[in-house]
């Protein structure tokens, strides 16, 4: 259990709920997350994802599906001195009283490209929302557990909710992004990936061998080397090499860690549920400085969640793991919230932020 000069500080404050500010030092490791960051100029087009998904038109009996996507990621309020009463009589964290501060996001994410096998006439609308995400960034600033000092809260209207723990690492120059393959967990060996895909003799691996014989290249044209989902990171790999990076700030948040978790509606459960989270967050701060002199910010992330769907071919028990992969590079637009007038009153254009907020 710690007790940090700030968890003291805080306690001796009272709670304050108000316009999240970057660069405010109560908010811990989340000094550089308020703002408006999003895929504009050199950024367009960088997010990619992948799922798989049931589907009775398929011989296998489900298709991969690939999105380019575009989106803006705010975070808007600071809630600094949240009290988790402890054992003692009195706000004091010598007592056992715990310390957070939580700051609200909001995530909207619009498929600018789409591509699915096998090839189906399904979500072809461009643009199309595909996701919205509302949820909450916490900082145990007091009375950690096992070094988990930050966690995720987050809701998703499909019907899921999902608390992640993490950790927080600071680096000087650039992170190391590791890899790994998004192809499914539970079938034994995969290696039939390695050939392309014979429409005379169809395999159950067939949308995975055809998307690592095709890559998906969304917008990007036939110079571009896709999004393979055998190397899911590898785009984000390439995206972090190319950019002056001074240093980097890791947030690693696990659903599976102490107390975390997903639940889901019945509905999701039953068809394609989704069992289990881990979600990275690099933020960078570069040697570039923006038009207010400012250092520029970059945010990457990677995120894999596992759904479940149909019996396992490796012999061992439970269901076939299928990863659901997305992963972006976004810059920070501004340092300044969007407010309620903005968005409703103001023409925002969530997708253009520096655009329209001053």
């Amino acid at each position: 259990m710690l007790n940090t000069p700030r968890a003291n500080q805080l306690q001796q404050n009272p709670r304050r709920i108000t316009q999240a500010i970057a660069g405010d030092p109560l908010l811990g490791p989340f000094i550089n997350l308020p703002g408006v960051w999003s895929n504009e100029g050199d950024f367009r087009g960088r997010g990619w994802n992948m799922i798989a998904l049931p589907f009775s038109g398929s011989p296998s009996g489900y298709r991969l599906l690939m999105n380019q996507f575009e989106e803006t990621l705010t975070v808007t309020v600071a809630d600094k001195g949240v009290p988790n009463r402890g054992f003692g009589s009195r706000p004091d964290p010598a007592t056992g009283d715990q310390t957070i501060i939580a700051l609200d996001y909001e995530q909207l994410i619009s498929q600018i490209a789409v591509d699915d096998f096998p090839v189906t006439d399904l979500t072809r609308a461009i643009p199309k929302p595909i996701h919205h995400e509302p949820g909450l960034f916490l900082n145990m600033a007091n009375k950690v557990t096992n070094d988990l000092i930050i966690a995720r809260l987050g809701t998703i209207p499909h019907g899921d909710s999902l608390l992640a723990l993490g950790r927080v690492t600071n680096i000087e120059g650039p992170p190391v992004i590791p890899q790994f393959s998004g192809l499914p967990i539970g079938l034994g060996p995969q290696d039939e990936v390695l050939a392309d895909v014979d429409p005379a003799n169809p395999l159950y691996m067939d949308p995975y061998k055809h998307f690592h014989h095709h890559p998906f290249q969304g917008m990007l044209g036939p110079t571009f080397s896709g999004f393979d989902p055998v190397d899911p990171i590898a785009l984000l790999i390439g995206g972090a090499g190319d950019l002056p990076i001074v240093r980097s700030t890791v947030l690693d948040f696990d659903t599976t860690l102490e107390t975390g978790g997903i639940i889901n509606i019945p509905f999701i459960t039953d068809t394609a549920n989704a069992t289990q989270m881990r979600s990275i967050f690099w933020i960078h701060e570069l040697s570039e400085l923006d038009a207010n002199g400012d250092p520029v910010m970059i945010m990457q992330y990677a995120q894999i969640v596992m759904l479940e769907f149909f019996k396992r071919h490796d012999g061992q028990p439970g269901l076939i793991k299928w990863p659901h992969v997305s992963i972006n590079t976004m810059r920070r637009a501004t340092k300044a919230p969007v407010t309620i007038s903005q968005m409703l009153y103001e023409g925002f254009d969530p997708l253009r932020p520096s655009e329209n907020i001053r």
